[in-house]
């Protein structure tokens, strides 16, 4: 007999695809890299303009404890934020694009990033400016706040907290545990339940600690991961030094012309290379979403765009310096031509730049990386779900992610994962709307700050 269910599924499936491809499409590609556009056309160009005070400002809030409301300092903030960011998307990520867009999708990823510092900034500005002191749960801010105490709409609100409760189980629990089982068991050969029992343990402990206990956590795991993968990657370049202005002309070259890249790559025209450019930098680094705002809005600081410069240095290092580096890599090695994709293209360009530890680099990276981008998304999960159902719902939201952290590394519920996708997709439209609409408020801050 039957299962009428299984017609439905396949329907609902279908149904999640088409919108999964709109909401990832050319659209909002569109509406992300115009919104960051306008809003360095009205911040005028302060990534650049205003580069020494960010510089400034970061290193004194590194060197110096920070006074004003929050509860972590502005270096566990852009730490726990950048374990959200720097993750799968810096090794899988950068390699999906150059092997479908060509090497000059790295040329776009920086373009986008470019005008993202400004999108991550204002996400941030207007996060802690609109933040609010809650007790038993501390300080707590990000778009569905600015979104409800600023632009004064609670339904745009509402929107952006249901879709980034529910996409936290997809882009941050079961696909990163699934990356971290999965590296696991091809370094190490241990079976993926027992990898994702012990991550589930771990995790759930951390997590069950709150924002406090995550950001002691990836303050030191962060700086450490992302030294060992950098170190690993300038090693390969630098005994490949003299192919690298040959990697860097194919990323401009090809970037505007669409031509075949090297080793009988077949590139995709230029309109690929725009679209998987744009497209794997904005999954990278995140800006546009909203979600590394709310970590921000944690942070103590006693003016919002001191902790929004921080944003403008997250972007740089996610998309500027460690994308930058995987892309290098895989082109000098020569790896674009064995035709692999994703994680493993990564593998094999280190495997071939550093034979015998470079594959261990990466999937000691994957690791890593996925495991505090798990950390990361449940606090983001959690402020969302708490926004529409109060504090006491926080420790109920905390005992489902952690399960569901098994769930994803034995593989299980793969259809959630796309549905997920869709959803951090959709947690994008009401933060641009948020950002289009508070523009003005952004601008008045930032000059009152540089000013001063």
């Amino acid at each position: 007999m039957n299962n009428p269910a299984v017609p439905l599924f396949q329907f609902l499936t279908l149904i999640n695809q088409a919108v999964n491809e709109l909401v990832w499409g050319i659209p909002l590609i569109v509406l992300i890299l115009g919104t960051g556009i306008y809003l360095t056309y009205r911040t005028r160009f302060i990534q650049v303009t205003k580069i020494g005070i960010i510089i400034k400002t970061v290193v004194s809030g590194f060197i110096h404890r920070k006074k004003g409301e929050g509860d972590i300092s502005p270096f566990q903030a852009l730490t726990t934020a950048l374990a959200a960011t720097v993750g799968t998307g810096n090794i899988a990520g950068v390699a999906t694009a150059i092997s479908l867009g060509g090497a000059g999708a790295m040329f776009w990823m920086w373009f986008s990033a470019f005008f993202g510092m400004v999108t991550k900034y204002s996400e941030i500005v207007l996060a802690v400016h609109y933040r609010e002191k809650k007790p038993g749960s501390g300080t707590v801010g990000g778009p569905m706040y600015f979104l409800q105490n600023g632009l004064n709409n609670r339904v745009l609100a509402v929107l952006f907290a249901f879709f980034g409760s529910l996409a936290a189980f997809g882009i941050g629990n079961m696909v990163q545990a699934n990356s971290v089982a999965d590296a696991v068991n091809k370094a190490f050969g241990l079976p993926t339940f027992l990898t994702g029992l012990v991550l589930a343990v771990v995790a759930g402990a951390v997590i069950l600690g709150g924002i406090k206990r995550i950001a002691s956590i990836t303050e030191k795991l962060v700086p450490v991961m992302a030294a060992l993968y950098v170190l690993g990657a300038v090693t390969i370049l630098i005994l490949n030094f003299n192919l690298i202005p040959g990697a860097l002309s194919s990323i401009f070259s090809l970037a505007f012309t669409g031509e075949a890249a090297a080793g009988g790559f077949v590139g995709a025209g230029v309109r690929e290379a725009v679209r998987f450019g744009v497209a794997r930098g904005i999954f990278t680094n995140e800006a546009g979403l909203g979600s590394a705002s709310i970590a921000h809005a944690s942070a103590r600081t006693d003016h919002p765009v001191a902790q929004g410069t921080w944003g403008i240095i997250e972007v740089f290092i996610d998309t500027l310096v460690i994308c930058t580096l995987t892309a290098l890599v895989i082109l000098v090695t020569g790896a674009l031509e064995s035709g692999l994709e994703g994680a493993a293209l990564t593998t094999e360009a280190f495997n071939r730049g550093l034979p015998g530890p470079g594959g261990l680099i990466v999937a000691v990276g994957l690791i890593f990386f996925a495991f505090t981008t798990l950390l990361a998304w449940s606090f983001y999960g959690e402020k969302c779900f708490e926004f529409l159902f109060g504090t006491r719902a926080s420790l109920r939201y905390r005992q489902v992610w952690i399960p569901f952290i098994l769930v994803g590394a034995v593989g299980g519920l793969r259809g959630i994962w796309s549905l997920a996708d869709t959803l951090n997709g959709l947690m994008a439209v009401p933060n641009l709307i948020g950002l289009v609409g508070l523009s003005g408020l952004v601008v008045k801050l930032s000059r009152e700050y540089f000013r001063g």
